[in-house]
């Protein structure tokens, strides 16, 4: 594990780095897996500062950086309430997005996110934690597994004008 990391809240000053790092993760993640067209047509729309402007005002959604000395190495966003992408469980957060860069990838960073989110689950006496994984994703399936997350449905994700599927995984606290 990388030594002297740590979690911070993001800032409204902070929204061009979150943009930043917000698509470079994303980008890392599934640009090889998906058609160019229909890719870059989800980054312009969701990844705009306009729309992580929107996002970050939202009283029921909270960003986090995961820093170095050096880097922004990835983030994470929480969302409660009205905020929840799907309305399917009460009392629950959601993680909406969990990212490292793919350099930070396998030095257990990962939990270092995972922990900060049920953290603060536990915190606003929530009792589910929940998050949306693309079915084509196994290793991040396995990660959230191994914390006890399991599938309890799945939905349609619109990348571009390509819908996929993505499971949905409750952890119960």
């Amino acid at each position: 594990m990388i030594k002297n990391q740590f979690i911070r809240l993001v800032e409204k000053v902070d929204l061009p780095q979150l943009q930043q790092i917000a698509r470079q993760t994303f980008v890392e993640a599934f640009g090889s897996e998906n058609t160019k067209q229909a890719f870059n047509k989800y980054l312009d729309k969701n990844f705009n500062l306009d729309q992580l402007q929107r996002e970050y005002d939202n009283p029921h959604s909270t960003f986090y950086f995961l820093e170095n000395a050096h880097e922004i190495m990835g983030y994470l966003k929480l969302n409660v309430h009205s905020a929840q992408t799907e309305k399917k469980l009460a009392d629950a957060l959601e993680i909406e997005r969990i990212y490292l860069l793919k350099k930070y990838r396998g030095q257990s960073l990962g939990k270092v996110l995972m922990d900060k989110a049920i953290e603060t689950a536990q915190k606003n006496s929530k009792k589910v934690v929940w998050l949306g994984v693309w079915e084509h994703n196994p290793s991040s399936i396995k990660f959230y597994q191994k914390y006890g997350f399991r599938i309890f449905d799945k939905h349609n994700f619109m990348m571009g004008d390509e819908a996929q599927k993505d499971f949905l995984m409750k952890l119960e606290l």
